[in-house]
Parts: structure tokens; C-alpha cells; sequence
């Protein structure tokens, strides 16, 4: 981990716009992607299996997975989980249900607007499965989809051993989701995007993947549309002299676990808690599983910056537009308003990000690699459309008419013009 001062930081800045960039424009799988996704669109449940088995090394002789196999596979869970996932669910809900929006109008001069306010159909949510399980990935996907209206819910994760994870199981369960497929990867958003004989097709797609499985989104993009095509996993720290190094130390660590991609920031205008951290990291590495994966996390996309003050932490914070960012500070309400760029903001040091990743209730699908300078966390809003609506009467279309005919004319549409004209001369106007 690798201490940089505040007038050296634009080259490691540019060392995490490199890494953002992550190899989606990578020739060799773009190619490998391109012909998955052909071969679905071609063949369907055929190509699906094919790639399943080659990739998965599962040998399916369905996709599907029926209610009463996910109400089985659930009960292999311990109490304490399930009332782990009860109460986080409850939570997430909780907190979307207040993202709700709902049509309007209004009048004025003889035109009423407004906007129609509409779920999405059909929504396809990825679940990643292949090492790992995720029930928190399926709550904080499903929820909002279920708080805006979705009718249809299309979930697909992979199944190693052709079962699926029970804890996985017990969260789909607890939703209610009843339309499960077991194939992930490039083919699983191929099946979404386009439909097989067992998959129908979806509106839009939704959910964290492999690189495989963020290509493909990027690929079907248009055909349907998708949440955002998500990065490796980042944290940003700002932090002054009263924040306890051992905190610090510990939530950078919980993203550099995630992969060798991941980047642990800490920012600070402590030299001496800069010194403290590091050796805090040192210490607290040792005794985690995955100290070779976070050993290179950090060594490539970690750093300690030392500012000379909190503004200018600040500052450089919104420069990388982090995923996730922490505020340890005497004050740390006191920074927000001067914080523009950061997918998920964590205030005060008992609000470490793991919290926002199972239970809190906001949403835990954040953009990444300094997306969040445009871009938000997952929502209810993501599942919903909005229709423009006009409705004007004679009087609100001879108060146009004027205006409209003048525009068209300037642009040289004249057909435009016309739809004007001729109502004008109607003899009914």
C-alpha cells in the first residue's frame, strides 16, 4: 500500500481510469462473447446447455427449476440466516418503497401534459453463482423490481453440481420469485436478451457478472436495456486524525478482498494516522483467507494520499467518483455538501460499507469506476417508464399553431409545417 502525496496523485488517478476501463474492449473476448450470443440467438435452450456444460461443467437436461425445488433447497438453510435475510429484506424494502413515482398533469392555455408512469413488463435479473453464492445480489435486485410493479421476474444463476445454493434458494423463496433458470454467463444474458424455447425474452437485464457476463450487457444493449455494465469493487476513505486507524484498516481490506481488481483508497490529512493505517493493514491482513488476492489489490490499486487539507480531500474524491465513500471525520456531515461524485456515501464510523452491501437498505448495485459522476445506485426507477402525454383542445393548438408552424419551417420539414395548415384551414377550427 503505497503512500502518495497530495501534488503526486494524477498519475495514480490515471492508474484508476486505466483500471475502470477494464478489458471490455478486449479483442478476445469480445469475439468469444460475440459468438455465444449468436449461437443462442441461433440455437437457443441447445446453445445455452452447450455453453453451460462447457463453461459450468454441468450437464442440464432442463433449465428450469420448478417452485417446489426452490422451497426444497431452501430449508437446508440455519435459522439465523434466515432471519438475517428476513430482516435485511424488510429493510431494502422499506427503503425503495420511498422511490416510488406516479404519473402527473397539468393544464395550461387549452394543452394538458404530463407524464405516464408504467413498470417495465418483464425484467431478467443475473445472479452470479459460479465460486460464490449471493442471496444479498438477489434481494437488492429483485426488491426494487417488485416495489415498482414488475409483473414478470426472470432469474438466472448458475447451479454447480446442477443444484441450486440454498441460500440463494432461501432468498428467491422469501420473494416469491417462481420463474428460476440455472445457466449463467454470456449465455444466460443471450437467453434473456433474445428468448429460447424455454426463456422468454425480457425488457431489461439486471445484475453483477463476471467480464464475460458485463461484455454481453454491453452487447445486447439496445435489444433490451440493462442496469450499467459494473466495474471491479472500489472504497474511498477520507479520514482525519480522530478516526481510529483499526476502522480504517479494516474497510479498505473488505473491498480489496474482493478481487485483484478491487481499489482501497484512503485519504487523509494525518500524516501520522497515514503511518498508523498502513501498519494497521499489515497486521490485520495477515490473519484473512484471501491475503494473496488482497496483497495484490493493494499493491496495485491501493493507496494512503496525504492532503494538506480536508477540502482538498475532498476535491480529489470527487476527481475519482468512487463506488463507495466513507467519511471518518470529526464532522463528517459537515463534508457532504461538498461531496458531488460517489455512488454510496457512508457517514461516521459506525457506518462501515458492509452495511449498505447486506442490510442497511439501500440498494447495494452501485456505478463504478468513477461512473458516479453520472450515474446512480439501482432503483425502483430502473424498472420504470415514463410516457410524455399531450392533449390539447382547439384553443391550445391555435396557441401553437404559430410557433410550431414557424420552427418546422426554419428546419425545412415541411410536412411538419403542413400538419398545422391544414387543420388552420378547417373549416371547423
Amino acid at each position: 500500500m503505497k503512500i502518495i502525496r497530495e501534488d503526486r496523485i494524477d498519475a495514480f488517478i490515471g492508474t484508476l481510469k486505466q483500471r475502470a476501463s477494464f478489458p471490455v474492449g478486449e479483442d478476445g473476448i469480445q469475439r468469444v462473447v460475440r459468438k455465444i450470443i449468436s449461437d443462442v440467438q441461433r440455437q437457443g435452450d441447445r446453445a445455452v446447455m452447450r455453453y453451460t456444460e462447457k463453461f459450468d461443467s454441468v450437464r442440464l437436461d432442463k433449465l428450469s427449476i420448478g417452485k417446489k425445488e426452490i422451497g426444497s433447497a431452501s430449508r437446508n438453510v440455519d435459522k439465523n440466516f434466515l432471519k438475517a435475510l428476513k430482516e435485511s429484506a424488510g429493510r431494502i424494502r422499506e427503503f425503495h418503497e420511498r422511490q416510488k413515482e406516479r404519473s402527473w398533469r397539468y393544464s395550461a392555455g387549452g394543452v394538458t401534459l404530463g407524464q405516464i408512469i408504467r413498470p417495465l413488463e418483464r425484467v431478467g435479473v443475473y445472479v452470479p453463482g459460479g465460486k460464490a453464492a449471493y442471496p444479498s445480489t438477489v434481494l437488492m435486485n429483485v426488491i426494487p423490481a417488485q416495489v415498482a410493479g414488475v409483473r414478470e421476474i426472470a432469474l438466472c444463476v448458475p447451479a454447480p453440481g446442477g443444484r441450486l445454493n440454498p441460500h440463494v434458494a432461501a432468498a428467491v423463496n422469501l420473494l416469491g420469485v417462481s420463474e428460476v433458470y440455472m445457466t449463467g454467463g454470456a449465455q444466460a444474458v443471450a437467453a434473456l436478451a433474445f428468448g429460447t424455447e424455454t426463456i422468454k425474452r425480457v425488457d431489461k437485464i439486471v445484475g453483477p457478472g463476471n467480464i464475460y457476463v458485463a461484455v454481453a450487457k454491453k452487447m445486447v444493449f439496445g435489444q433490451v436495456g440493462i442496469d450499467m455494465v459494473a466495474g471491479p469493487s472500489e472504497i474511498l476513505i477520507i479520514a482525519d486524525g480522530t478516526a481510529d486507524p483499526s476502522f480504517i484498516a479494516a474497510d479498505l481490506l473488505s473491498q480489496a478482498e474482493h478481487d485483484e481488481m478491487a481499489s482501497s483508497v484512503l485519504i487523509t490529512d494525518s500524516a501520522g494516522l497515514a503511518a498508523e493505517v498502513k501498519a494497521e493493514l499489515a497486521r490485520q491482513a495477515k490473519n484473512l483467507g484471501r491475503k494473496d488476492i488482497i496483497g495484490k489489490s493493494l499493491n496495485r490499486y491501493g493507496a494512503i494520499i496525504i492532503t494538506h487539507d480536508l477540502r482538498s480531500a475532498v476535491d480529489i474524491a470527487n476527481r475519482i467518483a468512487p463506488e463507495h465513500l466513507e467519511v471518518m471525520t470529526a464532522k463528517p456531515a459537515a463534508l457532504l455538501p461538498r461531496i458531488k461524485n460517489a455512488g454510496a456515501v457512508f457517514l461516521g464510523k459506525w457506518s462501515p460499507e458492509p452495511l449498505g452491501d447486506y442490510s442497511a437498505g439501500p440498494n447495494h448495485t452501485l456505478p463504478t469506476g468513477g461512473t458516479a459522476r453520472f450515474s446512480s445506485p439501482l432503483g425502483v426507477y430502473d424498472f420504470m417508464k415514463r410516457t410524455s402525454l399531450i392533449n390539447a383542445s382547439k384553443s391550445g393548438f391555435a396557441g401553437l399553431a404559430h410557433a410550431v408552424q414557424t420552427l418546422a419551417e426554419v428546419e425545412g420539414l415541411q410536412a411538419h409545417a403542413e400538419t398545422v395548415r391544414v387543420r388552420l384551414a378547417n373549416k371547423k377550427m
